[in-house]
C-alpha cells in the first residue's frame, strides 16, 4: 500500500480561527476554530482532493521538497543596516 506524506501550512488568521493549506495540493484549503479542527479539517480536505483526483483517474502528486526553520538573532537583522 503506498502511502502519501504533504507538507500543510496552518496561520492563525483575522478571525481568531486558524487557516491551513496545503501547497503541493494547489487550492487545497481549510480552516478551524482551534489547531485540533483545523488539523483534522486539513485531513478531511487532502482525503477529499486526492480522492477526486482517483476518480478521475488523474495522477496522484507527491511532495518532493523539504522544508525548515531559520531564525537570526535580533543582533544579526540589525548588523545588515
Amino acid at each position: 500500500m503506498k502511502h502519501y506524506t504533504y507538507r500543510v501550512m496552518i496561520e492563525p488568521d483575522e478571525n481568531n480561527t486558524y487557516h491551513a493549506w496545503v501547497p503541493g495540493l494547489p487550492g487545497c484549503h481549510t480552516w478551524g476554530d482551534s489547531l485540533e479542527e483545523v488539523r483534522r479539517n486539513a485531513r478531511d480536505a487532502i482525503q477529499a482532493y486526492l480522492s477526486n483526483l482517483a476518480e478521475t483517474d488523474a495522477p496522484i502528486p507527491e511532495q518532493n521538497g523539504f522544508e525548515y526553520f531559520e531564525t537570526l538573532a535580533e543582533t544579526e537583522i540589525r548588523q545588515q543596516r
